[in-house]
């Protein structure tokens, strides 16, 4: 009975958290805006290798799943989580860490940040 009410609880704090649309980004990205970085994470087609929370469509499981990516203390588990590391890492993976499964996607700056300031309303 007990694990019912712990899995019923996380249940209803997942689905609380789900409809709360216009969230504040936990960090500032300047210039960023979190609405078209959703249009954005669709154009370059993100959703086909991450689960991305409030984006139709992304639910692959290629990479790790961006949920929580506010709340995060690394970035690819070695960048520290902040602003510039972020949308530096969104343009430029293979820079950062040659060899890793992201690929360089030609994000340019502008967009890279609108992603960013998305990925920050995760937490």
């Amino acid at each position: 009975m007990k694990r019912w009410l712990i899995v019923g609880f996380f249940f209803l704090s997942s689905l609380f958290a789900a409809c709360q649309p216009n969230r504040q980004p936990i960090q500032a990205i300047p210039n960023g805006d979190p609405e078209r970085g959703v249009a954005a994470i669709q154009k370059y087609g993100c959703g086909s290798c991450h689960t991305i929370d409030g984006v139709p469509g992304a639910n692959a499981r290629v990479g790790p799943p961006l949920s929580g990516v506010g709340g995060r203390a690394y970035i690819a588990g070695r960048l520290a989580n902040k602003p510039d590391n972020l949308v530096n890492w969104i343009q430029h993976p293979q820079e950062i860490e040659p060899g890793v499964a992201m690929p360089d996607m030609g994000v340019n700056l502008q967009d890279a940040q609108d992603i960013a300031a998305y990925l920050y309303t995760l937490y």
